[in-house]
């Protein structure tokens, strides 16, 4: 996922500066690359990788290159992840299907070798003012992964009462002013022909002036909660959670990539109740302070990968 001055990094919920690559594609250069690589060493051969966050394909095109009998099917309801992606991929055209769809949509046909699933919204779509994500770069209050399909951020500001629109602030932000922000926002509405830099200036205004200069902006947290809501990622990480590992071969890998607290707490409880599922990583896998250097993106990501057992007690 491109990075503001173009490299591309790895999906990620921390909102950076101010960006030059507002129409930048998805050049990739993944999160976690090498632990993936390493967590992946070992797959049956010519097995199938079902990457559900394909992106700008860059784990797939490092995990193909990797493995020469693999084969890939990399879902993404993106058509701009997916038309980077497709380039990217283009060296093993006759070992990939690119498939438009989101992976809580989609059931594979036969057992697969590995499962990856890197989470959140990808610096692309950071980058990109017209898709609404980012309160650094004014836009419309969209933040639909899918841009042709589902409600907009501004039209769910509306149709939300302010009692709700707090709970969801406060459950999927984890902000502590929900209930003054809710209130703000509900007063100056409606939103849906306003823009992002609008609702970031207004949540701001509900923080005494020495929290508005903080490292972290006031808006963070409720934009993370809208896109979240939004795109029911919480939702769609559950059904992915509990269907994926029948998808698997016996002894067949799944990895997820996850970038805060709300998504990595559903793998970690799923990778360890499970009884189809045997950890391989105890503990969360993050970035190297070299790469965290390189990438101050990949600072929030937690990769945790399970296999699934050959027998249910195994």
């Amino acid at each position: 996922m491109a990075s503001a001055d173009g490299v591309v990094l790895g999906r990620q919920d921390r909102e950076m500066g101010d960006s030059a690559a507002g129409d930048q594609g998805f050049a990739h250069l993944p999160v976690l690359a090498e632990a993936v690589l390493a967590g992946f060493a070992e797959l049956p051969p010519g097995g199938v990788l079902l990457d559900c966050t394909l992106g700008g394909g860059g784990h797939s095109s490092l995990l193909l290159q990797a493995h020469p009998g693999l084969r890939l099917i990399g879902l993404d309801q993106d058509p701009s992840a997916r038309a980077a992606a497709a380039e990217v991929l283009a060296p093993y055209a006759d070992r990939v299907t690119i498939v438009a769809s989101n992976f809580a949509d989609y059931t594979p046909d036969q057992a697969v070798a590995a499962v990856l699933a890197d989470l959140g919204v990808s610096s692309p779509q950071l980058d990109v003012a017209a898709r609404g994500f980012s309160f650094r770069l004014e836009g419309p209050l969209d933040m639909r992964m899918n841009p042709t399909a589902g409600e907009t951020a501004g039209a769910l500001i509306d149709r939300l009462e302010e009692s709700e629109l707090a709970d969801l602030i406060y459950a999927y932000g984890e902000e502590r002013l929900s209930r003054r922000i809710a209130r703000r926002i509900k007063e100056q509405g409606p939103w849906a022909g306003q823009t992002t830099a609008e609702l970031a200036y207004l949540i701001a205004g509900c923080f005494p002036p020495h929290a508005r200069r903080g490292r972290i902006h006031p808006a963070t947290r409720s934009f993370q909660a809208l896109r979240i809501a939004v795109n029911d990622e919480l939702g769609v990480l559950e059904r992915l959670l509990a269907a994926a590992p029948d998808w698997l071969l016996p002894g067949g890998l799944i990895a997820v990539i996850s970038f805060h607290s709300l998504e990595d707490r559903r793998v970690k409880t799923a990778f360890a109740s499970d009884e189809r599922l045997q950890r391989v990583t105890r503990k969360a896998v993050q970035a190297t302070e070299v790469e965290s250097a390189a990438n101050p993106r990949a600072r929030s990501a937690k990769l945790r990968i399970a296999r699934r057992r050959l027998t249910p007690a195994d």
